[in-house]
This record gives structure tokens, C-alpha cells and sequence, in this order.
């Protein structure tokens, strides 16, 4: 089993943000996997949807939490599972990556995102996580747009083909951890 944990914001107002690119990726990969409609979990503080892939049960899950108290709803469902940190993969946004990259990664630090800083703090850094790059700014976004503001923007019209982009690599990458393993699917995906 393997828990795949995509970060954002709850509430419409932020659908379509920057923030939520975690979240965009796991409604992509349930629909790519048909998975289950997503359901609200108020034990976990998350909505949660699950399929399998390729025999491997996958449990997809997005806190509702707001985004720096992420940890409080991986820590709840991994208990729920018994599921160790490596077998939890946490989807985000990453302001280092410019919009349209990707990068997987099999632990780390949390850099200066606050959902990931709140999920270290509760399960600790050994976890593989993929990082969606969010970073336009300069190029199709006013460069001088504050961080705040930035990442709770919506993505531009001109932005949407790199977005696409950027989540389609992540589900493919996902579907690459589960068959090939972290090792193969950083090889993959990361060169690109």
C-alpha cells in the first residue's frame, strides 16, 4: 500500500491557485487511475479516494487542512494505515522549480514550504515527495509579485500548456515509483 498525499488549500477560492498544484495532481491521477470519487474524512482532516495500480493499493489523499497544518492529517492516516514514512509520496508545489519541471526526491528537508516544514514536523523527512515548479515569475507573471500573493494566484492563461505539462509528468511519475521504484523514476523524471 502506498499512501500519495497532494498538498494545497481547502475551498474554492483557492482551486485554481499555485498552491494547489498538489491537489490538481491527484484529482489528474484519480481520474487517469478511475479511482474512487474523493470522500470526506473528518477523523483525518482530509478528503480521501483510493484504487489500485498495476496490484499496488494506492490511498490518495488531500488534507483539509490548511496547508501549513498538512502534517496533523499525514500523521492521522498513516497511523490509520500503519504505513511507514517511505511509503507515503507527498505531491506540492515548489516556488525553486520554474513552472512545467518536476523533481522526485526520496527524503530531504522541507525548504521553506510550510505544508512540507508542518509533515516533517509530524512524520519526520524520510518520505519521497515530488515537487511541481510554480516559478513564472519574471517571465509570464509580474516579476515583482510578492510570494504570498504569488503562490494564492491563479495560473495564467498563457501558463496552462506548462501546467498541463508539469502534471501529466507528475502522474506518469507516480505510476513509475509504483512499477519501477524511486530510483528508476528519479533516473526519469528528473533529467527532464
Amino acid at each position: 500500500m502506498l499512501i500519495i498525499v497532494g498538498l494545497g488549500n481547502p475551498g474554492s477560492q483557492y482551486q485554481k491557485t499555485r498552491h494547489n498544484v498538489g491537489f490538481m495532481a491527484l484529482d489528474m491521477l484519480a481520474q487517469k487511475l478511475n479511482a474512487d470519487d474523493f470522500k470526506s474524512e473528518k477523523k483525518f482532516n482530509a478528503d480521501i479516494s483510493s484504487a489500485d495500480f498495476h496490484g499496488e493499493k494506492l490511498i490518495l489523499v488531500k488534507p483539509t487542512t490548511f496547508m501549513n497544518l498538512s502534517g496533523e492529517a499525514v500523521q492521522s492516516i498513516s497511523q490509520f494505515y500503519k504505513v511507514e514514512a517511505e511509503d507515503i509520496i507527498i505531491v506540492y508545489d515548489d516556488l525553486d522549480l520554474s513552472l512545467g519541471q518536476i523533481r522526485i526526491r526520496k527524503s530531504g528537508s522541507p525548504g521553506t514550504h510550510n505544508g512540507m516544514k508542518s509533515i516533517v514536523q509530524y512524520i519526520g523527512s524520510d518520505f519521497p515527495r515530488i515537487r511541481i515548479g510554480i516559478e513564472s515569475r519574471g517571465e509570464t507573471a509580474p516579476k515583482q509579485q510578492e510570494t504570498s500573493s504569488f503562490v494564492l494566484s491563479p495560473f495564467l492563461q498563457e501558463e496552462e500548456d506548462l501546467l498541463a505539462d508539469a502534471l501529466e509528468k507528475t502522474v506518469k511519475s507516480i505510476e513509475s515509483i509504483v512499477d519501477d521504484g524511486i530510483d528508476s523514476a528519479m533516473n526519469s523524471y528528473n533529467a527532464k
